[in-house]
């Protein structure tokens, strides 16, 4: 889907130097929406759509990206970056600079080319592709040697505090930290992780709905706050219950009543969902397809009514998929209100299963989807 060679080549036309390209996956969460912030359990695969960077240094005391997608370039002196948002695309890498400048790094002159084929506003994550890339990228050539978590959460803190999305944790962690072949099952506490292989007989089908959706506000920080009303009513029963991690099914038959009604079904989402995530790594580490495939279902079914995250196309999407040979499990994936479903699928039945869901979308919606069969990839690397 990608080509490290062209891009060096142009990067090196552009600036007149040879670069090192380093390249960090987008994701698909398998299951555990909106259980990060509340320092849950999440589990998603990093996949083979990316974001590569190509850098070389400068002498001239600037910082220049361009972003072959847009063939747009910015350029700035080295102590002159800007500190605040312009709610352009450059506020992701220099979201990036302005955290590490933060933590005591010494900034180079560099020249930076960017290019991605994470499709933007799909729930897959480009924003967590971008910051992880650029700073795999400008670590590297400074020589510095970040770890996998540390990077998660230098690039987390970019998009909270200079991009102003108020994400979690995970689309930086398993793009800084994915593993070929599995799935990571992450608890968002204190970022411990364990992998869960995905059997190679398995495919993963990636059906765009094309419905676009933001975070940055809106929906998203309506639910978001939603969560943390619910748990602080909660917290006044029982105080140490710090984040909906905490909370217990138990917890809000004994005192829901207490809780708005719209934040208790978030609640209830939230509590169940760490439950599936955590059964569904069990499941895939006894390679029980059955007990991931119904997990998926009742988390989709969950996310779209209790937490009335999804949307009318991706429960089409979902509910199509049902009946076609080869399906294991579907739901919808990411921030919600738009964007991908994810489909475990037989891999031998995986192109046929495509064909056929794309059909019949595009006959119920009128809208024609993208749909990319793909599989779990490697975290961010340098590209020899």
């Amino acid at each position: 889907m990608n080509d490290p060679a062209a891009l060096r080549i142009a990067h090196q036309a552009r600036y007149g130097v040879e670069p090192h390209v380093y390249v960090a996956p987008g994701r698909v969460n398998l299951i555990g929406e909106h259980t990060d912030y509340a320092e849950g359990f999440v589990m998603p695969a990093a996949i083979d759509f990316a974001t590569l960077a190509a850098i070389s240094p400068r002498t001239d005391g600037r910082i220049v990206i361009f972003a072959q997608n847009f063939d747009e370039e910015r350029s700035w002196p080295i102590d002159e970056l800007p500190s605040e948002r312009s709610k352009h695309w450059s506020d992701y890498p220099l979201g990036i600079l302005s955290i590490l400048a933060g933590e005591g790094y010494q900034l180079p002159a560099f020249s930076l080319t960017l290019w991605g084929d994470v499709p933007l506003g799909s729930g897959l994550s480009s924003s967590a592709a971008v910051e992880v890339a650029t700073i795999t990228a400008v670590t590297g050539l400074m020589g510095v040697t970040i770890p996998g978590p540390q990077i998660a959460r230098l690039s987390q803190r970019a998009e909270n505090e200079f991009v102003g999305a108020n994400c979690g944790i995970m689309d930086q962690f398993i793009s800084a930290n994915g593993a070929a072949d599995h799935a990571l099952l992450l608890d968002c506490r204190d970022l411990s992780f364990r992998l869960a292989p995905i059997p190679d007989s398995m495919a993963l089908v990636i059906a765009n709905t094309m419905v676009k959706h933001a975070i940055t506000g809106g929906e998203y920080a309506t639910r978001r706050a939603e969560v943390e009303e619910a748990c602080r009513i909660l917290a006044t029963h029982r105080p140490e219950i710090k984040f909906l991690r905490d909370a217990t099914v138990e917890d809000l038959a004994q005192w829901g009543h207490e809780i708005p009604p719209d934040a208790f079904k978030r609640a209830r989402h939230v509590i169940t969902e760490n439950n599936r995530t955590v059964a569904a790594a069990d499941a895939l580490l006894a390679n029980d397809m059955a007990t991931l495939g119904r997990l998926m279902h009742q988390a989709h079914v969950s996310y779209s009514q209790d937490f009335e995250a999804s949307c009318e196309e991706a429960d089409t999407m979902v509910e199509l998929a049902q009946d076609l040979p080869g399906l294991i499990g579907a739901r919808l994936t990411g921030g919600g209100f738009g964007g991908c479903t994810v489909n475990v699928v037989e891999k031998d039945k995986a192109p046929a299963f495509a064909r056929a869901l794309a059909d019949r979308y595009q006959k119920a919606t009128g809208i024609a989807p993208q749909i990319h069969i793909c599989h779990a990839s490697a975290g961010a690397h340098r590209i020899s």
